[in-house]
């Protein structure tokens, strides 16, 4: 074949279609929270356009709906539960140290009284 007719000719590759994240029957609002937070990262971000595949129109309701949703305290700002398990486990070290010297405490001031 020629160099000119091998231009145009397309490629026979297999292409599906994907199907849009929200159907014309889902109502894009701050109550739906099925749906928004579908359209919100791990770490609590909202995610962008050509990840979540939307249209404008519906990207911007999104925004609007989460935004709205993290103000009415339906979603947090921030999703923190690393550091929650964190916060956790340094308490529970504290209160058992603080079990063990009282402890400590309690036994010499226990010998020190006599009965």
């Amino acid at each position: 074949m020629d160099k000119s007719n091998r231009l145009f000719l397309k490629s026979k590759r297999s292409f599906r279609r994907r199907l849009p994240p929200i159907q014309s029957g889902d109502r894009i609002d701050y109550k739906n929270m099925s749906l928004i937070s579908r359209f919100i990262s791990e770490q609590g971000k909202i995610l962008s356009r050509r990840v979540n595949r939307l249209t404008l129109k519906q990207q911007r309701l999104i925004t609007i709906a989460i935004k709205q949703a993290r103000i009415l305290s339906l979603l947090p700002f921030l999703n923190n539960e690393k550091q929650f398990q964190k916060n956790d486990l340094t308490t529970r070290t504290i209160t058992t140290f603080n079990f063990e010297i009282w402890n400590c405490i309690d036994t010499r001031y226990q010998k020190n009284i006599v009965y």
